[in-house]
């Protein structure tokens, strides 16, 4: 492939990585990874609530992965409340899987920001053999793929396995009861999604502009090497 072909492949590669860094980045500092409604049983059950009575007692949330609000309703008006993961809800939350959730989008954001300056580096410099070379450029966007894999994986199970939303429509609830009615993953849970997409993308370009996977080498190059090396 001609370099200057190779150029704009990782350019754009470089580009789309510093995006995925940027838009995780963002992502981690908003409360837009969960929005949903919680329903107040106790209340609807102490008047016999259905249908259209029912949404006197359905409030909302919303929440990311350091804050979040609710507004609770049991039928005498929606009353906000917010919230923050730390410290007031560490004692009732899955405190390892939400920080482990934290600690592998620090992770995205650092190996999106190095693969993004090799690929500059590869566009415009001289690549070295290892970690500059189609090696590094693999490595780093392998990592970020599977960051953001386990972001993904991990902050569902704590949403669905775990309840999470249940947990904090409960918290510091004495009286009332509340329960999840509906629950949907937000713009920044997708942001991850498409970051990770990004990055899988990423090593296809690599492989695109010519570079076989550094892992697998063909085995004619092995012993046409040995044969030079036993000749002299």
């Amino acid at each position: 492939m001609p370099a200057q072909q190779k150029k704009l492949i990782f350019c754009t590669a470089g580009v789309l990585s510093l995006a995925c860094a940027l838009g995780t980045a963002a992502a981690v500092g908003t409360q837009l990874w969960v929005r949903g409604t919680i329903l107040c049983t106790t209340g609807a059950l102490l008047v016999n609530a259905s249908g259209p009575e029912l949404h006197k007692f359905i409030g909302d949330i919303q929440y990311g992965l350091f804050s979040g609000q609710r507004v609770r309703q049991c039928g005498l008006g929606g009353r906000p409340f917010q919230f923050s993961f730390f410290p007031d809800l560490l004692k009732i939350i899955p405190a390892s899987i939400h920080v482990s959730v934290i600690l592998f989008c620090t992770v995205l954001i650092v190996f999106a920001l190095v693969g993004a300056g090799f690929f500059m580096f590869n566009a415009f410099g001289s690549p070295y053999e290892t970690l500059h070379g189609p090696v590094g450029l693999y490595l780093w966007s392998f990592i970020s793929c599977s960051c953001g894999c386990l972001i993904m994986i991990l902050f569902s199970s704590e949403v669905k396995i775990h309840h999470l939303s249940e947990k904090i429509a409960n918290f510091k609830e004495g009286t009332f009861t509340f329960k999840t009615h509906r629950e949907q993953f937000a713009n920044s849970f997708w942001t991850i999604l498409v970051c990770s997409l990004v990055q899988f993308l990423n090593a296809l370009l690599i492989r695109f502009a010519g570079f076989e996977f550094p892992f697998s080498k063909s085995k004619d190059s092995g012993t046409i090497t040995g044969a030079v090396d036993l000749m002299y």
